[in-house]
């Protein structure tokens, strides 16, 4: 199922730890990201900018990496 704008989806921890996004970040990332939900609010080629429903900055993430909850 592809992800699209507007899907609650949730990061993969097993997807992201050994990625080069993961390597090109702080390796100490808050639970909310793996734990929590987050809302896709743009998508550009194959990342997707999430805002988390807590008070953070969006960020982009690999969409191969992402999961749709419902």
């Amino acid at each position: 199922m592809a992800i699209k704008k507007g899907d609650l989806v949730r990061l993969l921890r097993e997807k992201f730890e050994n990625s080069i996004e993961a390597q090109a970040s702080d390796r100490r990332l808050p639970p909310y990201v793996f734990d929590g939900t987050g809302e896709v609010v743009e998508l550009s080629g194959n990342y997707a900018q999430i805002k988390f429903l807590v008070p953070t900055p969006t960020v982009w993430l690999a969409v191969d990496q992402l999961e749709a909850v419902k």
